[in-house]
Parts: C-alpha cells; sequence; structure tokens
C-alpha cells in the first residue's frame, strides 16, 4: 500500500464526515433510551468496510461528543472506549458467511455493552482517585446500565450486516474506494 492509499482523499473525508455526524446525531436522538444508542453498530459497520480508515469517522464521533457536549471527565474515556470496539471488529474474520457475520457481530456488539462499564473503570478510577476496591464497586454500581446496554446492542447489532451491505454498495456507486 503507498502512502496515497493511507490517507483519506476528498470523497473519503466527505463520506467520513458525515458517518462521523450521523454517528453523533443517531447519539443524540436516542438519548431518550438510557444506554440504547447505535455507536456500536456505526462501529463495527464502519470497520468492516472502511478497516483502519474507520478511524476517521470513530473519532469524528468522539469529537463532535467533546465539542457539543462539553470535554468534561466523562468524556476521556470515549478516547479509547470506541477505539477497543474497532480493534475487536478488525480481528474478526473479512469473509465469513451472513448468517454467521450477523450472530458474531451481535455478540460483539452486546459483549462491549455489557463490558462499558467495566472498560470506562479505569479511567474513573484514576480521574476521581478510586482505588481498586472503590473501582470494582463503581462497576457494581452500574450493572443494571451495563444490562441495558449489552442487550439493546444485543439487538441493535442486527442492523450492523445490512450497514455493511448499504456502505459497500454506496462506496461502489460513488467509486470511494
Amino acid at each position: 500500500m503507498n502512502s496515497e492509499q493511507k490517507r483519506a482523499n476528498p470523497k473519503e473525508i466527505a463520506v467520513f464526515g458525515m458517518l462521523g455526524a450521523l454517528m453523533y446525531a443517531s447519539k443524540m436522538l436516542m438519548e431518550v433510551l438510557p444506554n440504547v444508542h447505535l455507536i456500536g453498530v456505526f462501529v463495527i459497520a464502519t470497520t468492516v468496510v472502511y478497516r483502519k480508515k474507520a478511524l476517521y469517522p470513530i473519532y469524528i464521533f468522539v469529537l463532535l461528543t467533546g465539542l457539543l457536549g462539553g470535554f468534561a471527565m466523562w468524556w476521556i474515556p470515549y478516547l479509547y472506549i470506541w477505539g477497543i470496539l474497532w480493534i475487536v471488529a478488525m480481528l474478526l474474520p473479512k469473509n465469513m458467511r451472513k448468517k454467521k457475520a450477523t450472530v458474531i457481530y451481535m455478540i460483539v456488539c452486546s459483549l462491549h455493552g455489557f463490558l462499558y462499564g467495566t472498560l470506562y473503570a479505569p479511567a474513573q478510577a484514576i480521574l476521581f482517585g478510586l482505588d481498586f476496591r472503590g473501582m470494582i464497586d463503581w462497576i457494581i454500581v452500574g450493572l443494571p446500565y451495563d444490562l441495558i446496554h449489552g442487550i439493546s446492542n444485543f439487538f441493535c447489532g442486527l442492523l450492523i450486516l445490512p450497514l455493511v451491505e448499504l456502505l459497500s454498495r454506496l462506496n461502489k456507486e460513488i467509486k470511494l474506494s
């Protein structure tokens, strides 16, 4: 891969900006439902389609979240929490059968939701001076929310493969890659 292919071209910049904004807008629209959102769906789908370049829309979403929600302490874990899901999605096999892919994507999306509080906890512990016991207590208190998050991510995960197919088709139509 030459250096030209590593960088986003103008069409990709436009598409990635729109995807990052769409991720943010979907989160805002769904905030009436606590811990129910499509961010995991977008992270996995964009990773399946764009691979390394999926980091562009993911971190556009993270930046928009900070800009519009405030760069407060709650935002700091966003710098790594979506990257973890991206890494896991990058490790998934590329050419799975549709049925298998659907189930695996749903499970991965769901596990990220179930583990969200646990992934978030180390930053909270450092930022708020919690010892290990305090961090564990923080995780335990958040378990009901993680339960909602994981279950909702499982069902939202049904949208991953259709989104992958849509993005792939649109990429061909606009000759993105």
